[in-house]
C-alpha cells in the first residue's frame, strides 16, 4: 500500500506492506486523516518528545532515524477483522477510532510510533474495541474531526467551565479553534479569543467566539473588572476586609454566616478559565501575570522545550494551573455524537485537503497562520497542494 513516511524530518510517499489485522484488530481503508499540530511538532522535535515519553515509561515514541507513518485523526471503512474478533462493527461500516494499538505487550500511540503506523496511508489497523461507527451519515470530512474535538472537549471538562464562566482562549490555531467550538457547544455564554493572526481571529469568530482580540492592540483580560473579576491583590484584600466589617455588624456570629455562605458558593471569587492553546515557551508565565486573581489556567498547547514560570506570581494570585492530554473513551464517543447531531460547529476548521503526494506541501502551508487551520489528507485524491 501507499503511505507517507517521515524519516529525519523528510516526508515522502513510500510503498509499505499491506497491514494484517491481529487478534481483536480491524483493518480499515482510510477515508480521511487530519494533519494535527502535534504531527508538525513531532516531525521536527520527535527525539525530544521521545525522551520525555521515555521518562514516563514509554520507550517506543517515534525517533528521527526511523521511518514512521504519522496521522492519528482519521475516519475509515472497515475491510477485514482479525482473529477472535467480535465483529461488532461489520465490514463496510464507516468508523472512527481512538488512536491506540496493542502490539505484543505494549499499547502504542497510532501515528506517533513506528510500532503503530498512522493514517497518512491507504490502510490502517485499529483496535476493534476502540472503533466506533459513524452515526447519522456524518461525512468523513467531519467525522475525522472527532479526535481533535475530543481533545478540546476533555480540556473544557477539565477546566470545569460553567455556562456563566468567562472563558478566555489564548491562541486560535486548530486546537484553540476546537476549544472555542466545544465551549460554545457546551453553552458557555462569554468566550474571548486572542490571536495575533487576522486570519485566525476570523476563524475564531466563525467558530462562535463572542469577543475576538488582537493582543498586539488590546489585552484579552481588559474586561475582567466588568465581569466582576479581581485584578489586583489590594482589591482582593479590600474585598476580604469589607466582608468582615459587614459580617461583624450582623446579629449572628460571623463565622456561622461565613460557613453558610461558603456552602452556597458565595465566598468563592468570580474568576475566568483561561485556555492556553499556543504551546510556546513564555506563554504560560504571561498568562499567569496577566490573568485576574484566582484564574484557572488549562494548558492545552504542547510546548516542545523547557519553559519557565514565576511560582511567586502564581502563588500571590492563587492561580489554578492544570495540564491536559488526550481524552477518555466516553469523551471521544460523546464528541462523535455531538458532531453527528449538529451540536458542534466544526466546519470552519477545515481549510484544505490534499492527497498523499501533497502532505509535505500541506505541512509547509500550515506554517502560515493566515492561510490554513486544518488540512485533511484524502488517500484517494491526487491533489498535490491544499
Amino acid at each position: 500500500m501507499r503511505a507517507v513516511g517521515c524519516t529525519a524530518g523528510r516526508l515522502s510517499v513510500v510503498e509499505r506492506p499491506e497491514p494484517r489485522p491481529g487478534t481483536g484488530q480491524v483493518l480499515i481503508d482510510v477515508l480521511r486523516c487530519g494533519i494535527c499540530g502535534s504531527d508538525l511538532h513531532a516531525r521536527e522535535h520527535c527525539d525530544e518528545l521521545a525522551e520525555v515519553a521515555r521518562e514516563t515509561g514509554y520507550e517506543d515514541f517515534m525517533r528521527s532515524e526511523q521511518e514512521v507513518v504519522m496521522g492519528h485523526e482519521f475516519c475509515g471503512e472497515v475491510v477485514e477483522h482479525g482473529p477472535r474478533s467480535r465483529r461488532s462493527v461489520p465490514a463496510g461500516t464507516t468508523v472512527v477510532a481512538l488512536p491506540l494499538l496493542r502490539a505484543g505487550a505494549t499499547v502504542h500511540a497510532i501515528g506517533l510510533s513506528a510500532a503503530a503506523p498512522g493514517a497518512y496511508a491507504e490502510q490502517l489497523l485499529v483496535e476493534e474495541s476502540l472503533a466506533m461507527p459513524v452515526p447519522n451519515g456524518l461525512a468523513p470530512e467531519v467525522a475525522t474531526l472527532t479526535e481533535p474535538m475530543a481533545v478540546a472537549w476533555h480540556a473544557v471538562r477539565r477546566g470545569e467551565v460553567k455556562r456563566r464562566t468567562v472563558a478566555i482562549v489564548i491562541g486560535c490555531g486548530p486546537i484553540g479553534l476546537s476549544v472555542i467550538c466545544m465551549l460554545k457547544a457546551s453553552g458557555v455564554r462569554t468566550v474571548i479569543a486572542s490571536d495575533f493572526s487576522a486570519g485566525r481571529r476570523a476563524l475564531a469568530r466563525a467558530c462562535g467566539a463572542d469577543v475576538v482580540v488582537d493582543p498586539a492592540l488590546d489585552s484579552p483580560y481588559a474586561s475582567a473588572e466588568q465581569h466582576g473579576h479581581l485584578v489586583t491583590l489590594p482589591a482582593a484584600l479590600d474585598t476580604a476586609l469589607g466582608a468582615m466589617e459587614k459580617l461583624q455588624r450582623m446579629p449572628l456570629p460571623w463565622h456561622h454566616v461565613w460557613r453558610t455562605a461558603e456552602k452556597l458558593g458565595a465566598t468563592t471569587p468570580k474568576s475566568p478559565v483561561v485556555c492556553e492553546c499556543v504551546g510556546v515557551p513564555g506563554v504560560i508565565d504571561q498568562i499567569i501575570a496577566g490573568a485576574p486573581l484566582f484564574s484557572r489556567v488549562v494548558v492545552v498547547g504542547v510546548c516542545m522545550g523547557a519553559d519557565r514560570i514565576r511560582p511567586a506570581m502564581a502563588i500571590n494570585k492563587e492561580i489554578d494551573l492544570r495540564f491536559v492530554i488526550g481524552y477518555t473513551p466516553i469523551e471521544f464517543r460523546d464528541t462523535l455524537h455531538m458532531l453527528a447531531e449538529g451540536k458542534v460547529n466544526a466546519a470552519p476548521l477545515v481549510t484544505g485537503s490534499v492527497g498523499l503526494e501533497g502532505v509535505d506541501n500541506a505541512f509547509a502551508a500550515l506554517g502560515d497562520p493566515e492561510a490554513h487551520a486544518k488540512i485533511l489528507v484524502d488517500p484517494k485524491s491526487s491533489a498535490g497542494a491544499p
